[in-house]
């Protein structure tokens, strides 16, 4: 609920939503909430609610503000913050608010941490009093406030390349539409799902497992398509949904192009696949050569159990457990060849030898081999 203090907003806020259209400046509402919260000894004492937060924290970003988070970078921002919001840490304040502040000394800056507990945004707040900026607010609530109110958790490209060099059991989704966005360049490991398929391809890349880690991105803080799609699959009942607000756009400035799967109008072609010494499988070679020149180029399912999965397994692949798999053989991607695999071969095999038998029409192997992953995210594979 939007708390407000004066005639003139409350009617600005009636004629709000009554038209579906934001009429009212960020800065003036700033002025306009008051806070539940009283300040505390040490505080700065101009407080905001998350009411306000929720206002300047869109996608696509707005101008005249700006969100602060005063958390550690690796420690904290990178795991999860506000959308659209800066990493200023209050321990690098000095250092670093020269050049990230704005020049504009009228700016709207709103800074949080970590809860009420937390003295990190109020220490930066008075920082940047004495620099001279002059409409300050602080969310005393801060992140885990943030969270509690049902808003998606941000994560950084950083946190991002962490979870991809440790194969930590996630799915990334481009939201981007695939002929102009995705073909022509997509973070590495991630499958597409534009947003505007949602609804229709949805059951067929996302897994089964509602419990799953979903990773959404799309085109930087001017696009609101990978926000959409994730709220959509919060909708269906996933639970670890995120999302990375830069987006692509970031990726390729911290660490290049990504892969292709078009380029000059020729399709990029993939590693073939080449069986191994029984029918239905993979080498192991070959899939070796697939997992690391072009693993977009295939869909890999881990058919293990959930706990077996959390403990490791290979980046990008998709949770699917054997003892479930015959009735969500219908959800199975179509749109590219599926290597099963497990952790020596037997459920791989049977989940192959089923969907044979029950859709043929699927393009699918299976790696016949022991596998083992550590907790550093490096694995060994040993053909049988």
């Amino acid at each position: 609920m939007m708390y407000a203090s004066k005639p003139i907003v409350s009617a600005m806020l009636a004629a709000t939503l009554c038209t579906g259209f934001v009429i009212i400046s960020t800065t003036a509402l700033a002025q306009e909430t008051p806070t539940s919260q009283v300040a505390k000894a040490g505080w700065y004492s101009k407080l905001v609610t998350i009411d306000l937060v929720k206002q300047q924290a869109v996608i696509p970003k707005i101008d005249g503000v700006m969100l602060i988070d005063s958390r550690p970078t690796v420690r904290k921002f990178d795991l999860g913050h506000i959308q659209t919001s800066i990493n200023i840490p209050d321990s690098m304040f000095d250092k670093l608010a020269p050049s990230m502040l704005p020049p504009d000394k009228n700016t709207l800056l709103v800074f949080y941490c970590d809860g009420p507990e937390c003295m990190l945004s109020h220490n930066s707040a008075f920082k940047a009093e004495k620099l001279g900026y002059t409409n300050i607010k602080v969310y005393a609530d801060g992140y885990p406030d943030w969270v509690k109110g049902g808003n998606l958790p941000s994560v950084s490209v950083a946190y991002l390349k962490k979870l991809m060099d440790e194969q930590a059991p996630f799915t990334l989704i481009d939201a981007r539409p695939k002929a102009r966005k995705y073909d022509l360049g997509h973070i590495p490991g991630a499958v597409n799902l534009p947003d505007s398929q949602f609804d229709k391809s949805a059951a067929e890349v996302l897994p089964a497992d509602k419990a799953a880690a979903l990773i959404f991105y799309c085109d930087g803080l001017a696009c609101k398509l990978s926000n959409d799609s994730a709220a959509k699959a919060v909708k269906l009942g996933y639970t670890n949904v995120k999302v990375v607000p830069e987006g692509y756009p970031a990726w390729v400035n911290a660490y290049g192009v990504g892969p292709t799967a078009a380029s000059t109008g020729t399709a990029v072609k993939a590693p073939t696949i080449e069986a191994g010494k029984e029918a239905g499988t993979i080498s192991v070679a070959s899939f070796e050569r697939i997992f690391k020149e072009a693993p977009e180029s295939v869909h890999l399912i881990d058919v293990r159990e959930p706990q077996e999965f959390a403990t490791g397994t290979f980046k990008g692949a998709l949770n699917m457990p054997i003892n479930s798999l015959e009735k969500n053989v219908d959800k199975l991607p179509a749109d590219k060849p599926i290597i099963f695999f497990c952790g020596a071969g037997g459920r791989s095999g049977e989940a192959h030898d089923m969907v044979k038998l029950y859709k043929p029409e699927l393009k699918t192997v299976f790696l016949d081999a022991e596998i083992k992953w550590t907790k550093d995210g490096t694995y060994t594979i040993k053909g049988h």
